[in-house]
């Protein structure tokens, strides 16, 4: 059926587009999935609807629909599908769209209730792909009118309706199906149910094209990127990998295909640690850029190459390719774009890192006019973003103040977007981190209690998630909260134990967090057990000189004294012995400040 190449967008109707978010890539056509932007960074991201969605007309009630006979008319279920598009591209809204889509959808389900069933081996699809069609369309109307959570169902139910076995026809429609349903949750913050998604939708197409065709390398990549977004670097550098073979054997030399492949692979090193590597596979992607005539693409690139060079501390080289994108930057797009602003932001990081903080509180202050009147276009993901870098400049020169504000000011922007808590998730236990170094203990927990709370939603599960726990803990432990610690340390110990392995420094810290709140609590039998266990990893992974092994050493023969004296011991203070590495780190008097320049901002 021609009606399920596109689930999003039916082929004779392209206004439909309109209804879905622009913040949503789509990726579910099998046939070739388009490609989406990269962001620099993995944002661990992943979030959920932030607030409700716009006025519901009461439209079409369901018991009315049930109990319509002319929906048993075979023809009626097109019309009304027809009818749906036209009222998205007529202007006439979502809502009435929605109750068209719902009326069609009821149609296609009795037309294929009475149908005969298939024959086995059968090719032909009748109301089977009809219907699964206009669960595609329906979910999609949901999704424009901001409804995300009621978009599931309607797509898990068209994922089980084609038969892959049964022709090309159902096996896209089916990968349809997938991939849209993996974006759908993608937009409510459950990362790991949409990556299983795409996993399913990718091994749907490999079976139906081949693992060579070219149409397999668009969705690898496209789910080494939502790897990428879920920290999951070594998937996604397998999948890169695989990409790269099938373009190379389908595109000429330094193809863009291939460019774009190896600026995700240098976003793949890069946050593994392998710089050199990532600094390769960028050259390569610029050098195909520049043969294309791509001047605004070889700037981005130049951005990032920056990026690799401060990372090697080869300062002087990564100023040259800041410079460089820059003029570009100023050139094509404007001294007020966003672009330019985020190039400030870089310099302003360089310049910090180097020492130089009149250079770069001047770039701070140049990047936040550009996000303090932006110019139209700009997305508030955008402005969040440069706000969020420009925050961490100020907390890093002991101006927390100010960097509160900035990621306050990044939150209010946020707040109103689907699928950004994660990211407000984000902001809040950074914000949580800088109340308690500034000893504002309730605001802390507060903090950290919100983006715990939007995580979980989220079904988050990752090791930021358990950091973020700890943390929260420690906030419990300076109110002398110690039961509710407790339970935040061992939920953390359980994820990261998990996550990271228990040799992992986050890991000991918090083994040693809640070894001091069992001590506070009594149970000294339970902080003993865990130390011993502390004191064994950290001298198999540190070795016995490290001063982490003498401390851990320490505690231990404290305890075990306190125990063989009597079993009604006073505790000793948590301060004495929470680890001191696990803690969020106290601002030092001695630390850089910016030289007044005279700006107010």
């Amino acid at each position: 059926m021609p009606g399920v190449v596109s689930v999003k967008t039916p082929a004779n109707a392209p206004p439909l587009r309109v209804a879905v978010p622009e913040t949503q890539p789509n990726r579910s056509e099998l046939s070739n999935p388009p490609r989406t932007p990269m962001k620099k960074t993995p944002s661990s991201s992943t979030p959920s609807r932030s607030k409700p969605s716009p006025g519901r007309s009461p439209g079409v009630s369901s018991a009315a629909v049930l109990d319509d006979p002319s929906l048993d008319n075979p023809d009626l279920g097109p019309f009304l599908l027809k009818l749906a598009r036209d009222a998205i591209a007529s202007g006439e809204g979502p809502n009435k769209a929605l109750d068209y889509a719902i009326r069609a959808t009821k149609s296609f389900e009795r037309c294929c209730a009475a149908a005969a069933p298939p024959v086995p081996g059968g090719s032909d699809g009748g109301p089977v792909l009809d219907l699964a069609m206009s669960l595609h369309v329906l979910a999609a109307i949901y999704c424009s009118l901001g409804r995300f959570d009621e978009a599931v169902p309607p797509l898990e139910r068209a994922i089980k309706v084609p038969d892959p076995t049964r022709g090309p026809d159902h096996s896209l429609a089916a990968f349809s199906g997938c991939m849209q349903l993996g974006d759908t949750l993608s937009m409510l913050g459950q990362i790991d149910r949409s990556i299983a998604c795409y996993e399913e939708g990718l091994k749907i197409q490999i079976q139906t094209l081949g693992e060579t065709d070219p149409r397999v390398g668009e969705t690898c990549r496209y789910l080494a990127e939502a790897y990428v977004q879920a920290m999951q670097f070594n998937k996604a550098e397998d999948l890169c990998k695989k990409t790269l073979e099938i373009h190379r054997a389908h595109s000429e030399p330094a193809s863009l295909e291939e460019a774009a492949d190896r600026r995700l692979m240098a976003i793949i090193c890069e946050a593994k640690g392998d710089y050199e590597n990532a600094l390769e596979h960028l050259v390569l992607a610029s050098m195909a850029m520049i043969a294309s005539g791509q001047e605004s693409e070889v700037a981005s690139i130049d951005v990032s190459i920056g990026n690799i060079y401060m990372s090697l501390c080869r300062f002087d080289e990564a100023v040259f390719s800041y410079q460089k994108a820059l003029t570009v930057f100023k050139s094509s797009k404007g001294e007020t774009h966003p672009t330019v602003a985020s190039v400030f932001v870089r310099l302003a990081e360089l310049y910090h890192r180097t020492g130089k903080l009149r250079e770069s509180k001047s770039y701070c202050e140049n990047a936040l006019r550009i996000y303090n009147k932006p110019v139209p276009g700009t997305t508030v993901e955008e402005i969040a973003g440069g706000l969020t870098e420009i925050s961490a400049i100020y907390e890093s020169v002991d101006e927390p103040e100010e960097a509160l504000k900035l990621l306050q000011k990044s939150m209010k922007l946020l707040e109103d977007k689907p699928g950004q808590q994660s990211a407000i998730a984000g902001l809040e236990a950074r914000m949580g981190v800088m109340y308690y170094t500034l000893g504002r203990y309730e605001d802390a927990r507060n903090a950290f209690e919100n983006a715990v709370t939007k995580l979980r939603a989220a079904g988050e599960k990752s090791a930021f998630f358990g950091v973020v726990l700890n943390q929260m803990g420690l906030a419990c432990v300076q109110l002398f909260k110690i039961d509710e610690a407790g339970e935040l340390f061992e939920e953390a110990r359980g994820i990261l134990e998990q996550e990271r392995g228990p040799c992992d420094q986050d890991t000991l810290g918090v083994y040693s967090n809640l070894a001091a709140t069992y001590d506070a609590m009594g149970r000294i039998e339970d902080a003993i057990e865990i130390l011993e266990q502390v004191l064994k990893l950290r001298e198999e992974k540190l070795g016995t000189a490290n001063p982490d092994f003498e401390d851990e050493k320490k505690r231990l023969a404290e305890l075990l004294k306190e125990a063989g004296w009597s079993r009604n011991y006073k505790a000793k203070s948590l301060q004495n012995l929470i680890d001191p590495n696990a803690r969020p780190p106290k601002k030092e008097g001695s630390a850089k400040k910016w030289p007044s320049l005279g700006f107010k901002f």
